[in-house]
């Protein structure tokens, strides 16, 4: 972020940030450790946004994002106020971070450490593909260095800002190939490449179409580490809340913003449900729809934005579980390519699908009640554009959760439908009550022509002074992108960070709860 990049002109003295999800937390720490007066306004009764919270019946179910990688890009926005992530949440190393299930009965330990997963992957594949395995590693770490500063880590303002010596690097490292072809450079075992390349669905590409760019999502995932904070997803954003809170941010809960006032090409004031704030800048971080609809305007795109597919989620408390499952279960079933085909072409559900079932009580049993335990079971599925519509699920809902539970009974977890008691189901319908476009919590597609300088800018034309973070600007989905987007946008409003150390902490109150 060395490069000279453009900035909200003019007075940025008091900026309101519209959203307390990781996004706006990011923004406004950022904010503040840059001598800003921060307004966060959020129309929940607490913070995290999608990474929410819900307690029935002693189970605390975490309503958003199930995965935790990459905790220095969150640390990096605590040091932002002279604070620390390790000093507000509990962070526990998952080992192994995934384990992963095959149609074939095959069941693959996914490390994160290098020895530990050298060892597993010759145990289940041999030693050809241990070796594989040790090149991969080794590539992945390398796309890691070359797209992370230039690439993913970077406000654009032209497409020409990409001619650097990096692309030509990410270039020879393979980045513009397929990357299921490039995963398949290193493995010959497809069950194997499916651990390395699965995560391109939540970017919305099928790995046969997908850049091998994209493997970076891999290397947040298998070599990186995986974490759990202690208390459950929903501590992260609480810590956040907390820290801006002691720095000085003024959160409004429960205020829903209808409006922004204008004078000619500045938003003067944010209007909520509650009365009026003057600003002089904002940071705006609904999903896109909702942000171009405040605004009143959206960019001009020459193509209509495609979006990735969605999820039926069910939040499960159970009354046991079953010791196949890890904290995080990848099912693989046996189809794969034509699953992709599915839920990014014909709009079908998956007729052999593959699940992410999560157990966070694996780890922290305190989020359920003594002896019960947790289950989160994520179905991929199309979304609204291409699949059933918002509507059409208020009917196929009950159904399609009683044929997942059946699907997994199948796989080995007999009984699971009889154990639920308690239950949250989520389907592309209640995405769409949440103003999601499309019906999906992943927002736009990581197609080529909707990644990097070409992703919607968070700068939008004619508007001087209001900045866009979230999933669906730069750099794009995922906990570690979205915190690098409320980063993002605050440089846009107060120039890149000059890195000076860290101030004092200065504790003025507190926002949300106490620390987890």
């Amino acid at each position: 972020m060395s490069r000279a990049i453009r900035t909200v002109p003019g007075r940025t003295d008091h900026v309101v940030v519209v959203g307390a999800g990781l996004a706006g937390l990011s923004a406004a720490l950022h904010l503040l450790g840059a001598g800003r007066r921060v307004t966060v306004v959020e129309r929940a009764a607490v913070p995290g946004g999608r990474a929410g919270r819900l307690d029935r019946a002693g189970y605390r179910f975490d309503t958003g994002p199930t995965v935790f990688t990459m905790p220095d890009l969150a640390d990096e926005a605590f040091a932002a106020v002279g604070d620390s992530l390790r000093d507000r949440v509990e962070l526990i190393p998952l080992h192994p971070a995934y384990r992963a299930c095959f149609a074939d009965g095959g069941e693959l330990a996914v490390h994160t450490g290098a020895e530990a997963m050298e060892a597993e992957v010759e145990r289940f594949a041999g030693p050809a593909e241990a070796a594989g395995y040790r090149r991969l590693r080794g590539w992945l770490e390398r796309l890691h260095r070359v797209q992370m500063r230039r690439f993913i880590d970077a406000n654009f303002d032209s497409p020409l800002q990409l001619l650097t010596p990096d692309l030509a690097r990410l270039a020879a490292l393979g980045g513009f190939g397929r990357l299921d072809a490039r995963i398949g450079h290193f493995l010959r075992d497809e069950r194997l490449r499916r651990v390395f390349s699965f995560q391109s669905l939540y970017a919305g590409v099928p790995p046969a179409r997908a850049l091998a760019a994209y493997a970076v999502i891999a290397y947040m995932d298998t070599v990186a580490g995986v974490f759990f904070p202690r208390g459950g997803m929903h501590a992260l954003p609480r810590a956040m809340a907390d820290a801006a809170a002691d720095a000085g941010a003024d959160f409004r809960y429960g205020h829903d913003v209808t409006r922004l006032e204008r004078s000619g090409s500045r938003i003067t004031a944010v209007v909520t449900s509650h009365g009026r704030i003057p600003c002089d800048a904002v940071v705006l971080t609904p999903d896109l729809p909702v942000s171009y609809r405040l605004l009143g305007r959206r960019p001009r795109r020459p193509l209509r934005l495609r979006h990735a597919p969605s999820a039926v989620v069910l939040h499960a408390g159970t009354d046991r579980t079953w010791p196949r499952l890890g904290h995080h279960t990848l099912s693989f079933g046996h189809a794969w390519k034509g699953t992709f085909d599915e839920l990014t072409r014909t709009g079908s559900l998956m007729t052999d699908p593959s699940l992410l079932i999560t157990r966070p009580t694996a780890t922290d049993p305190a989020l359920a009640p003594e002896g019960k335990h947790l289950h989160y079971i994520l179905a991929p599925c199309p979304n609204t554009d291409i699949g059933p519509t918002a509507a059409a699920w208020s009917d196929l809902a009950p159904r399609y959760r009683d044929t997942v539970l059946a699907e997994l009974d199948r796989r080995g977890l007999a009984g699971i439908a009889a154990a639920v008691e308690e239950e949250c189901l989520v389907t592309p319908a209640d995405w769409h009550g949440q103003g999601h476009a499309a019906g999906t919590p992943f927002s736009a597609a990581h197609t080529f022509a909707q990644t990097g300088p070409f992703r919607p800018r968070n700068l939008v034309r004619g508007t001087d002074n209001a900045v866009l973070a979230g999933c669906g600007t730069t750099p794009g989905v995922g906990v570690p992108t979205v915190l690098i987007s409320g980063k993002l946008a605050a440089a846009r409003v107060t120039g890149p960070p000059s890195r000076p150390g860290p101030r004092p902490r200065t504790r003025t109150g507190s926002a949300g709860g106490g620390r987890p």
